[in-house]
């Protein structure tokens, strides 16, 4: 069969351990003999990252950023146990969190639905979707252990404009009557501007509703900013195109929302604080039965540039099986959505649905051959105790055979 063209260019993003052993066998046996695409190969690896001084990230964000389109392995974020394994210059920052604040945008989680997975909230049928704020917060936040008694303040100090109308704000946070701990954290209008906007744009491509997220009752300026954010750029951007689909937009506070998530059957976006979403991704990923089957959109406000990732860690311990000879049974289905989500996406910004409809295809295959029994070890355990397993290349390769027969 002839090759699929692929238009414009995909950044590819390798990364560590066995997720980078099973994306080359993706790349080699799903993606590259079915589509003639050029592939902008960035080496994420952390030997890479140490030997480029980390230049390696952002010179790949940039890419993904000119390009539209990337596709990106799990990495290793090193702690001291991994600088001291791989003798590391230094201890450098997470990849994916470096990639965010170049390309700003928002993280979309979502479920991969397999009927014969159970699931631990079984009302669940539908996808929660889980839009992750990727900034400020506590992940950019200012914490300190305080040594003993004294006063906690806060000041902001106004930029001067020129008028004389810069009176520092100066707020007395608490008095310590001894030891204890202090944090300060920050958002920015704009970027939570463009976090509804994200929301919003996602929730149209899916045809779902979107729901917000706050404690707003006891956060009435932080949380509250949200709120009132999201509100104005429903009202002024979204809310005739929403209307127009049959779909809504409401905001709920942070318990109120979890109550209802779990009696819900799904199908909806949850716009989600940064910790929150961090917290919210894995509770839903675990719901609906295995961590491995999760995906990972990173998209930005405008719905141009979209990078796709497993969203799972680096399997080490199969890694360390590997590297001694002995098989593995990896569940390779999150590595694989990574491509099929960028290659989704690529079709769409070129106007060539013959390359988003290949991404629909490869997705149906994998859970087609889930559904039909043929499976990696982590998923039998969750069916029954005996229910067979096939090894990780058995798996990729039965993937495979169903792919040629579905194209066929």
């Amino acid at each position: 069969m002839s090759k699929i063209k692929v238009q414009g260019t995909v950044v590819e993003l390798d990364g560590d351990e066995m997720t980078r052993v099973i994306w080359q066998f993706i790349k080699d046996k799903l993606i590259l003999p079915y589509l003639d695409v050029n592939l902008e190969y960035y080496d994420l690896g952390i030997e890479h990252r140490d030997a480029t001084d980390d230049q390696v990230t952002v010179d790949a964000a940039h890419a993904i950023q000119q390009h539209g389109v990337g596709v990106k392995c799990a990495t290793i974020t090193p702690d001291e146990a991994r600088v001291e394994e791989f003798g590391l210059k230094r201890m450098y920052r997470s990849p994916n969190g470096t990639i965010r604040n170049i390309l700003g945008g928002v993280i979309f989680r979502e479920p991969i639905v397999m009927s014969n997975v159970p699931r631990l909230v079984p009302s669940w049928t539908k996808p929660i979707v889980i839009g992750r704020h990727a900034f400020g917060d506590q992940y950019r936040a200012t914490d300190f252990v305080v040594p003993g008694e004294g006063t906690l303040t806060m000041t902001f100090t106004p930029k001067n404009d020129g008028t004389g109308n810069a009176e520092p704000m100066e707020f007395d946070v608490f008095d310590f009557p001894g030891g204890g701990v202090a944090l300060s954290m920050y958002n920015l209008d704009s970027s939570i501007r463009d976090f509804a906007r994200a929301s919003f744009r996602y929730g149209l491509q899916r045809n779902y509703p979107v729901y917000l997220s706050t404690k707003n009752t006891i956060l009435k300026a932080y949380d509250g900013r949200f709120k009132d954010l999201f509100a104005e750029v429903f009202e002024a951007e979204f809310k005739a195109d929403f209307e127009k689909a049959g779909i809504t937009y409401e905001h709920r506070l942070i318990d109120d929302m979890v109550a209802a998530a779990l009696k819900w059957e799904g199908g909806y976006v949850w716009a989600a604080k940064n910790y929150d979403g961090d917290v919210q991704s894995d509770t839903v990923a675990q719901g609906f039965g295995s961590l491995g089957l999760m995906t990972s959109v990173l998209m930005t406000p405008d719905g141009k540039t979209v990078e796709a990732e497993a969203a799972h860690g680096t399997v080490t311990r199969h890694f360390r099986q590997h590297q001694a000879g002995k098989p593995t049974s990896t569940n390779p289905i999150a590595s694989i959505f990574a491509w099929t989500r960028g290659l989704e996406h690529r079709g769409k910004l070129d106007s060539t649905p013959e390359v988003s409809a290949f991404a629909g295809a490869l997705e149906k295959v994998c859970i087609d051959t889930v559904e039909g029994g043929q499976m990696t070890k982590d998923l039998a355990l969750l069916i029954s105790a005996d229910a067979p397993w096939l090894t990780t290349e058995d798996f990729l390769a039965a993937i495979d055979t169903n792919l040629q027969k579905a194209l066929a």
